[in-house]
Order: structure tokens, then C-alpha cells, then sequence
């Protein structure tokens, strides 16, 4: 067993902790591209977390749904459904 009184032992201690941190923050990043499915003048509207534009916009709410899911399969992130009064209905991992 290690002695924690040894220079070494908090040397390797904090690079595994910079290791753990690194790799998580990477997941965070990448996973933060959630797909809105919100209501639009034209019908209904996807729109990226974050983003003040739409990325598309679709008479039926299902097919703004299929478009979502799409976007969100390939960035691993979620697609968040709202209903017509803006609150959040369902929500889907990818």
C-alpha cells in the first residue's frame, strides 16, 4: 500500500483526478447539443440548445420530431418536446 506521505503518492493522486476531470468535461461538452422541438409561427420549429435561430421549421409537430431526432443521434444528445403552451411535454436520450 502507498504511503501517503511520500511526494509521489499525491503526484500520481492528482494526475488520475486531472484524468477523470478532463474526460468527463469532454462528455459534458459534447453531449450539451440537446434538440428543442418548439412551437412556430409556421407550425412547429427545431431549434438547438442555446441557439437563438431554428433550424428548421415544420407544419406537423412530427415531423419536426423526426428532424430532432436525427440531429440529436448523431451529436448523442436529447431531443426535448414541447407543447403548444412552451412547457416541456416529453424528453428522449440519444
Amino acid at each position: 500500500m502507498a504511503d501517503i506521505r511520500e511526494p509521489s503518492f499525491w503526484q500520481s493522486l492528482l494526475e488520475k483526478l486531472m484524468k477523470v476531470v478532463a474526460r468527463n468535461l469532454g462528455k459534458r461538452k459534447e453531449s450539451q447539443r440537446h434538440q428543442h422541438v418548439v412551437p412556430h409561427e409556421d407550425g412547429w420549429a427545431v431549434r438547438g440548445e442555446g441557439n437563438s435561430r431554428i433550424t428548421a421549421s415544420y407544419r406537423y409537430q412530427d415531423d419536426a420530431i423526426a428532424r430532432a431526432r436525427q440531429i440529436a443521434k448523431n451529436y448523442g444528445s436529447d431531443v426535448v418536446i414541447h407543447g403548444r403552451d412552451g412547457r416541456i411535454r416529453d424528453r428522449m436520450s440519444y
